[in-house]
């Protein structure tokens, strides 16, 4: 830490860094003004960083009260920054954490050093690794999980290949890649039609690499497949494909503690009335609510939690990860994907079932930040 940022604050300083290239932007920017409004100003001095959606990283406006969703209004970066031409620069020595504020015909700013970066990015640029391998090369401490387990986390179909590898149950599904709907979109078509065949429709056709639901749609014929392939495409190029599942959805929390991860209660997210599936409307506009704790005998308890962590092992997290999972009709758990960066708004699952659990948000958060101040950079 340099001589001037210890001088004026012996604090850690942790850079809230959200928004982001990608269609999960304004969810990233919501979850920033919980994550900003929690820290510990006592503990910690905050410097906001947001990335706006053409990917300039801007230095700005401390205001939670601005980052909230209202009147079904989606914030964004650009509304918070404090110049539209502006860019914040992080280090590339790992020997200096000196973040610097450069604007066109100034002398760049030196904003001071960075003890730790807390990246509340969803989706593609920045929960998928391609963040946590820049934080790695600048030598920077960072909330969360490394390349590796970001890039599963993301990706869907290696997701349920490491699961699979490693034993936990995992759904049927069916893999698009890009250049088989390009060069022979028919021969794409009927695999999917295939896989209906095998399991039924509907189907949930989807980003391969996406979160908040966004480009999923429920399929139940040939009519409408097209629209649905292309719809997920709009999102990431490679789709995946999966069969209906009949059960009750079920999620479960894990933390990474001084003695190694623990689950939290686990919640159910029952069956929206006004919604096909539990999809981006319905999870952050309508606001429907989870049920928690979920309403599970103490054994299928243990068992979501059991394998909850045995996910988190799986595809080596650190620091948090929130499972998703289906209760079968005949008692069985299957899962369905982590979030290495669950969604952490004040009506987020996540947060709920540690607040259950006996972990209020703040502590919430500041227990994710000093596990990353604990956590070695590099290899691991």
């Amino acid at each position: 830490m340099s001589s001037e940022h210890s001088s004026q604050s012996p604090k850690p300083r942790v850079a809230v860094v959200f928004g982001g290239r990608s269609s999960e932007h304004a969810i990233s920017v919501v979850t920033a003004g919980a994550v900003l409004r929690a820290i510990d100003r006592t503990r910690y001095d905050v410097l906001p960083i947001g990335i706006t959606p053409d990917g300039r990283w801007a230095l700005t406006a401390d205001a939670p009260e601005r980052m909230a969703i209202a009147d079904r209004k989606l914030p964004s970066v650009e509304q918070l920054a404090e110049s539209s031409e502006g860019a914040v620069l992080l280090p590339v020595d790992p020997a200096s954490r000196e973040v610097v504020y450069t604007e066109p015909g100034s002398v760049p700013k030196v904003l001071g050093e960075v003890d730790v970066v807390f990246p509340v990015l969803h989706g593609p640029y920045g929960e998928d690794g391609t963040i946590q391998g820049l934080l790695e090369l600048s030598g920077v401490p960072y909330v969360g999980s490394g390349v590796l387990a970001s890039a599963v986390g993301m990706d869907k179909e290696y997701m349920k290949r490491v699961f699979i590898s490693y034993g936990l149950p995992v759904g049927p599904y069916e893999v698009i890649r890009p250049r088989e709907w390009e060069r022979d979109p028919a021969a794409a078509r009927k695999k999917i039609v295939d896989f209906a065949g095998d399991h039924g429709w509907p189907v949930f056709v989807k980003p391969s690499r996406a979160g908040s639901s966004m480009g999923i749609t429920k399929v139940d014929g040939l009519e409408g497949l097209d629209e649905a392939i292309e719809e997920a495409r709009r999102h990431d190029p490679k789709i995946l494909v999966e069969s209906l599942l009949r059960g009750r959805e079920i999620e479960c929390g894990v933390l990474e503690f001084e003695d190694g991860p623990r689950a939290s209660v686990p919640a159910e997210i029952p069956a929206v009335s006004a919604h096909d599936f539990y999809d981006f409307e319905a999870k952050y506009i309508d606001s429907a609510a989870g049920i928690v704790p979920a309403p599970l005998t103490e054994e299928e308890t243990a068992r979501v939690q059991d394998l909850a962590v045995r996910a988190f092992d799986a595809a080596s997290c650190e620091g948090l990860v929130r499972a998703d999972f289906f209760l079968l009709e005949n008692g069985e758990f299957v899962i369905n994907e982590i979030n290495t960066m669950p969604g952490f708004t004040p009506i987020s699952m996540y947060p709920r079932m540690w607040q259950e659990s006996g972990v209020s948000y703040p502590e919430l958060v500041d227990r994710l930040i000093q596990a990353a101040l604990r956590r070695p950079t590099g290899l691991r």
